[in-house]
């Protein structure tokens, strides 16, 4: 029997994303566009949390938002229809991440050169998100509190790959057994310049703290 070669082809692949997401941001970086990818799992309120910042942010600083789901237009309508920015749908056609080239096409098609931040709502997915870089300055990853305070256990690459790290639903913990600190000690053992926003959207509790971080730096980039 011939011998079984095994050919792995993933670090070269990751290889070529990073060379287009290195020109993405250097891109951004000439224009003084701020690019935020927001990450988490579906149901941990990205979109509810999104329309929320963008309405406090809005009259300070030009905002566009690319929202990517594997099909549908459901959140793109809703963030446009709620906040009245300009908004595109990236649909991935069954791919469960965004690279970035599919970011660069995005960042192409919603027009960035009259814009100071970008916004793009990722895939709700722990997994192949956190995989690829989509040339953002920062990435945001929500983990609501329904889900648990161990996901940084399962899910150890994208807490490493955040900057910062919002904990979500937290008008919930009446209900859900769930333990700020354990979360915050969890995800610095990965991440130990991790920054921490408790909030809850829908209540409007936090949710100021982390719109006036997002301000300030998208603020020194535009100078």
């Amino acid at each position: 029997m011939a011998e079984l070669r095994v050919i792995k082809v993933k670090q070269s692949v990751l290889a070529n994303n990073d060379s287009r997401a290195a020109k993405l941001r250097a891109d951004l970086k000439e224009k003084k566009v701020f690019f935020l990818n927001v990450m988490s799992s579906p149901g941990s309120g990205k979109t509810t949390l999104l329309i929320n910042l963008i309405n406090r942010l809005k009259d300070k600083i030009r905002i566009g938002v690319i929202e990517a789901d594997m099909d549908a237009v459901v959140d793109a309508s809703t963030v446009e229809r709620e906040t009245g920015v300009r908004t595109i749908q990236l649909n991935t056609s069954g791919e469960c991440h965004l690279d970035a080239k599919m970011t660069s096409e995005g960042i192409e098609c919603i027009g960035a050169d009259d814009l100071d931040l970008v916004i793009l709502e990722n895939i709700g997915n722990l997994v192949c998100p956190a995989e690829f870089d989509t040339g953002a300055d920062m990435s945001m990853v929500l983990l609501s509190v329904p889900e648990g305070d161990d996901k940084p256990l399962k899910y150890p690459l994208m807490f490493t790959r955040g900057n910062i790290f919002v904990f979500t639903k937290m008008d919930a913990t009446i209900v859900f057994d769930f333990d700020v600190e354990k979360a915050k000690q969890r995800i610095l053992r990965l991440n130990p310049q991790a920054t921490f926003f408790p909030l809850s959207a829908k209540k409007d509790h936090g949710v100021d703290a982390l719109a006036d971080y997002l301000l300030t730096k998208v603020q020194q980039k535009m100078k």
